[in-house]
């Protein structure tokens, strides 16, 4: 049996929900960011959720997932989200087609896992990011039935984010609420999977932060790795010429956040100083077995 035929009764209940969403008109509000901008961002990250699934399911069989430590459920758990990623493409492709649009067209990218193990750790991250991304979107969206329609697709992404992580033993559910990320903050994290896009599609009015780089004495210990020791002060240059002030992002509960420089931070001219701060993940009593590797 195909692994979709269980899902069969679900489809008139998913055709319902477009139908109900699609029947209302999409309202631009009296702002820079209209409705129609945020679906066709959020098409934007589907669209790359959409082809970092469909090129792992490509690259590896069940048979390697098994190898790597991953059972044959997992396998067809991540058959299930590789087919809800794709649906969300087509429902949000629908949705910014009946409000008049041109939905924006996959990007070209690249995604830096090179077996199971990197591609379970990545894609934790991509899911947490996906449903803050929705989550901090919800405060823009003007029309209710995009908000509810918004809202249902955050409940599958949230679904993808606990398979992937009690895949790698992390906990599923580390806090009592997700945590919204603005759209310059979530495309600032897209952006490092994106080489390029199609000139047609639409711009968007949403930009990436300025690079950091860390400078001075850190700069060193950084060399051979990406991590700053913790309750150490990082210098870091700011590559953008603009002169508005940055604020660094407060540390996450979440185990499988990346360290992050608290938001007690300075900016001199060109550069920020900020404090590493320790990770509630690095003290957790649960121990992964071998051949599995966190995500951070």
């Amino acid at each position: 049996m195909n692994f979709l035929s269980s899902r069969a009764v679900f489809v008139p209940l998913w055709c319902w929900c477009c139908t109900a969403v699609l029947s209302f008109p999409l309202i631009s509000r009296q702002q820079a960011v209209s409705d129609v901008d945020v679906l066709q961002f959020a098409l934007t990250l589907e669209h790359l959720e959409n082809t970092f699934y469909k090129q792992a399911l490509a690259q590896f069989s069940e048979v390697d997932f098994i190898a790597a430590g991953f059972d044959a459920s997992f396998f067809v758990n991540l058959q299930f989200v590789a087919h809800d990623e794709e649906q969300h493409v087509v429902f949000l492709q629908q949705a910014i087609s009946q409000a008049g649009a041109t939905p924006v067209a996959a990007c070209q990218y690249t995604f830096p896992f090179t077996d199971v193990a990197s591609f379970v750790g990545l894609a934790t991250v991509l899911e947490g990011v996906g449903v803050s991304a929705y989550l901090g979107a919800a405060s823009i969206i003007s029309s209710k039935e995009i908000l509810n329609a918004a809202a249902a697709i955050t409940v599958a992404e949230g679904l993808h984010q606990a398979v992937q992580r009690a895949s790698i033993l992390d906990v599923v559910s580390a806090n009592i609420a997700g945590t919204p990320l603005s759209p310059n903050a979530v495309f600032t994290i897209a952006s490092a999977f994106i080489q390029s896009c199609p000139s047609t599609n639409a711009e968007l009015p949403f930009s990436a932060f300025p690079e950091l780089t860390v400078v001075g004495s850190a700069a060193a210990a950084t060399a051979a790795s990406t991590s700053v020791s913790v309750n150490s002060v990082a210098t870091l240059a700011i590559s953008s010429s603009s002169t508005s002030s940055i604020s660094l992002p407060q540390p996450s509960s979440s185990p499988s956040s990346a360290a992050s420089a608290s938001s007690a931070s300075r900016e001199r001219s060109s550069t920020a100083t900020a404090t590493v701060p320790p990770q509630q993940w690095q003290l957790r009593f649960l121990r992964r077995p071998r051949g599995r590797h966190s995500p951070c």
